[in-house]
């Protein structure tokens, strides 16, 4: 709606970098404070952090190359302007923070799933804000409606980003945003009351997964078919990797909740006998 905030000197300050420096602050921020909360050492983890968002980065713009045909076609476009300002893509993005954490956490001696639960919220807040980038920028549109809260992106959005213009769309991207506002409040809920580790990370990844799924199908920006697996299965990259990220979260969320439960049936057992 607002792809330029304003120029400095000719130099366009966009809205979308803009909100995209605010989801990876506002996510560090929550993530120390949690960490914090949990007994979890301050510094390390600010340095967990900032190598997660860099992590995040190159990944994001990793997936995007393999899901982008025009940088497929076109390395040299890697070194443009566009390609360095533009988001990438999420999930790439997650998965690069992934892999970086879990070696460095280990390298640390940080313990994965605590930490990771520390995370999850921050992570969350992140999409709220980023989403909001999103539809300031005009990219991640969704496909044309009649609903009343349909939306009309501007010329400018569609000179930055190709939005279409003249017809109502779905805004997708603040379904996203508002989605994961409540998820936000819901993992800072359960955070405080999780009853064992992992379980605020899990619950991220199989609420996320199915948001996000859902919503791929009313989006109708160009996604990319790696593979051509798109074509073959009807579903958009990021829904096929949902399926996977959804499907590992459910199956390791009930293997450990049925290990904390038993555990916890043990300590009962050994209470109520003392030797």
């Amino acid at each position: 709606m607002y792809p330029i905030l304003f120029r400095i000197h000719g130099f366009p300050i966009n809205t979308y970098g803009v909100f995209l420096a605010l989801a990876f602050l506002g996510a560090i921020f929550v993530t120390v404070k949690l960490a914090e909360r949990d007994g979890l050492p301050k510094e390390r983890i600010y340095d967990l952090c900032l190598w997660l968002l860099l992590s995040s980065l190159i990944g994001s713009k990793i997936l995007m190359f393999f899901t982008e045909p025009e940088y497929r076609e076109h390395p040299l476009n890697l070194l443009s302007f566009d390609f360095l300002r533009s988001g990438g893509v999420f999930y790439g993005g997650l998965l690069g923070a992934l892999v970086t954490g879990y070696f460095l956490m280990r390298r640390w001696k940080l313990p994965w799933w605590k930490t990771a639960d520390a995370c999850a919220p921050g992570i969350a807040l992140g999409n709220v804000l980023g989403r909001q980038g999103c539809f300031s920028a005009g990219c991640c549109w969704g496909k044309p409606t009649n609903l009343p809260w349909g939306v009309r992106f501007t010329e400018l959005g569609h000179e930055v980003t190709g939005v279409p213009t003249g017809v109502k769309l779905h805004p997708t991207q603040l379904y996203e945003s508002f989605a994961m506002l409540i998820v936000f409040v819901f993992l800072l809920w359960l955070h405080k009351r999780k009853k064992f580790s992992g379980q605020v990370i899990l619950a991220y990844a199989l609420i996320y997964a199915t948001v996000r799924f859902l919503i791929e199908f009313v989006r109708d920006d160009p996604r990319g078919d790696i593979l051509g697996l798109t074509t073959l299965t009807g579903l958009s990259t990021s829904q096929m990797i949902g399926i996977v990220l959804g499907v590992g979260a459910l199956v390791t969320l009930v293997i450990r909740w049925r290990r904390a439960h038993a555990l916890q049936s043990v300590s009962e057992i050994a209470a109520s006998n003392p030797a």
